[in-house]
């Protein structure tokens, strides 16, 4: 009889847990965040567009800056793009980002940096 009550618990909390974070958690498997290395990083590179540099990759994530268009800038972790949140920027849609930015440095749409 505990057994199912056991069920029924875990199965309310996973619903909980994807209504509160848009993503199922399985058990014994921990999500990774992307590396945030800039010791391997390209520099002077441009954005296309002014974007929001964000906490997080993706596009509901605190903006911590802005990459200005045309202003010079950083990618990180040697220039390698990164999954997130689904985005239509610069004219693509794309859930691939990079972690770099301008003066701030953070998440940004991969689709608007030139390199």
């Amino acid at each position: 009889m505990h057994l199912k009550s056991l069920r029924t618990a875990v199965a309310t909390a996973v619903v909980i847990g994807t209504a509160l974070t848009g993503t199922v958690a399985t058990a014994g498997t921990a999500s990774a965040a992307p590396p945030q290395d800039c010791s391997k990083a390209i520099v002077n590179v441009k954005a296309k567009e002014t974007v929001n540099v964000r906490t997080a990759p993706k596009t509901t994530a605190t903006a911590v800056g802005i990459w200005g268009k045309g202003k010079k800038g950083t990618i990180c972790n040697d220039g390698k793009a990164y999954k997130g949140g689904s985005y239509t920027a610069c004219g693509k849609k794309s859930n691939m980002w990079y972690y770099g930015g301008e003066k701030k440095t953070g998440w940004v749409p991969k689709t608007c940096i030139n390199w």
